[in-house]
């Protein structure tokens, strides 16, 4: 098993299909074929083996695709990069995975570079079209590397928020089984489908529902190096998009543009979010506007991704992540007890989904998995019909006076405002009750609106011991790569209030 096969057998079945469209130029499924087959023979000449680490730093353009399925199909273990990371951080990943090569591009050669020659790495700079230049390899490179499907595939390196990062193995089989859900149960992809491409391919979310999942159906995937919210409509309207999957934050960007509903998206059929909670105001705005129906699922790096979604077949509920896709456990507990149905606990996942473990860390790969359990540290709650509902993670929960507060909540009920186009709810150390709630929000464009009347809507709609003492209005929330917001970079302003 080789996740690498999905490259050769779209190939042989559509091998004139557009697999990659980036601007007006494309890459067919016989063209990714030949690519990724040159990729494989050069790691091979350069000595790289089967189950050798390589690192990729790369854009989201076609030289991704070819150096992450080459590296996969000559049997090596594909370590992507933030392509935004500094030397030391760069040194970091590709020292502690061990990394022989880094494929690089060009934009960020010198960081790339600098930080390769520390690790004892192999630094390769590519620019568009650099992996077309490579030497046509013998036909023993058309060979596609034997792997078990235990046999590590990717490392994905976790945030670090609570400390160094760590490297997440994924198996084939991991990604492989959570690849084929995606495209066959949950997005339903043919070799007629046009999936947008704006996620990060380094992130698990872009690689398993967009990369992965297009290219074993055999369907084309739309690139956008960078997001802009103007250009993503004009694309799913000029390349005829029929499936967007994007974080909330970009759903909330495209219907901040003006007139987003001018644009002809007849195309779209299906939308799918995750990496963060999915406002349901956002939600039902973007179905409204696009007529288009929108899914939000659950997944982490350490579960290739997905977990839980909503589906076409059982009826999306807004607000909440779905039921655990085929062949996946989870449950709700507190201190290793499953709780009463309803009640908030621990989110804990078995599958085949879940990782092998952190790379070459024993320790901490038994704390995060006990008895077949991988615990998230995410807080949630289950339905009477197995929906889950995420609350948020349990580093995040306010614990106010004793009561606890779920962010998660909180910002529901401010995305309800009309002015609202952003907000963040976080906890405020108090000397009095531990913590107070702090709320930072951005207006949408032209909208108008105080602090007080923010924090008077919100008052009016949950308990008392709820709604946030402190509301600040920003120009800006700090975000991730993917556009996920970065709470513990939010700082209140000075002064009572927050205002």
């Amino acid at each position: 098993m080789n996740l690498a096969s999905h490259v050769v057998n779209s190939a042989r079945a559509h091998p004139d299909r557009a697999a990659l469209r980036l601007g007006d130029d494309v890459v067919t499924y016989r063209m990714l074929d030949r690519r990724t087959a040159r990729v494989a023979a050069m790691l091979r000449d350069r000595g790289v083996r089967p189950g050798d680490r390589v690192g990729l730093m790369l854009t989201d353009t076609p030289e991704f695709a070819f150096a992450y399925f080459g590296a996969l199909r000559a049997g090596c273990v594909v370590v992507p990069l933030n392509f935004l990371l500094k030397s030391g951080e760069v040194a970091y990943h590709l020292g502690d995975s061990e990394a022989r090569v880094l494929f690089a591009w060009h934009e960020c050669a010198e960081e790339a570079r600098t930080g390769a020659q520390q690790a004892g790495a192999e630094a390769i700079v590519v620019d568009a079209g650099g992996f077309g230049e490579l030497p046509v390899p013998g036909r023993s490179a058309d060979v596609v590397a034997d792997r078990h499907e235990d046999d590590t595939a990717v490392v994905l390196y976790t945030s670090g928020t609570t400390g160094e990062p760590k490297g997440a193995e994924l198996t084939h089989g991991n990604l492989t089984r959570n690849c084929d859900i995606v495209a066959d149960d949950l997005l339903r992809l043919t070799p007629d489908d046009v999936v947008f491409g704006g996620l990060p391919l380094f992130h698990a979310f872009g690689q398993t529902c967009v990369l992965n999942a297009a290219v074993a159906s055999g369907a084309c995937v739309t690139l956008l190096p960078r997001f802009d919210a103007e250009k993503t409509l004009a694309m799913l309207a000029g390349h005829g998009v029929t499936v967007f999957a994007a974080v909330p934050t970009i759903f909330s960007r495209v219907l901040q543009q003006p007139d987003p509903g001018a644009y002809d998206v007849s195309r779209l059929r299906l939308s799918l979010t995750g990496g963060a909670s999915m406002p349901v105001q956002v939600l039902r705005d973007f179905q409204e506007t696009f007529r288009c129906v929108v899914l939000e699922g659950y997944g982490l790096s350490e579960t290739s991704p997905v977990t839980s979604f909503n589906t076409l077949r059982a009826g999306p509920r807004p607000g909440s992540v779905g039921t655990p896709v085929r062949g996946v456990e989870m449950r709700v507990v507190d201190d290793g007890k499953e709780v009463p149905q309803g009640e908030v606990g621990e989110i804990v996942i078995r599958g085949h989904n879940v990782m092998k473990g952190y790379w070459r860390r024993p320790e901490e790969t038994a704390v995060a998995i006990r008895d077949g359990w991988f615990h998230t540290g995410d807080l949630g709650r289950a339905d009477q019909d197995g929906f889950f509902w995420i609350v948020g993670r349990s580093k995040d929960m306010i614990i106010r006076g004793g009561n606890n507060v779920y962010p998660r909540e909180i910002e529901s009920v401010l995305y309800g405002h009309p002015a609202v186009a952003e907000a963040a709810v976080v906890g405020l150390p108090d000397p009095d009750l531990g913590e107070e709630v702090g709320a930072a929000v951005v207006l949408r464009p032209g909208a108008r609106a105080t602090a007080e009347e923010l924090r008077a809507y919100v008052k009016s709609r949950v308990a008392a011991s709820m709604y946030p003492r402190r509301v600040w209005i920003t120009d800006a929330l700090p975000k991730g790569p993917t556009g996920k917001i970065v709470k513990r970079e939010i700082v209140p302003p000075l002064g009572p209030g927050g205002r």
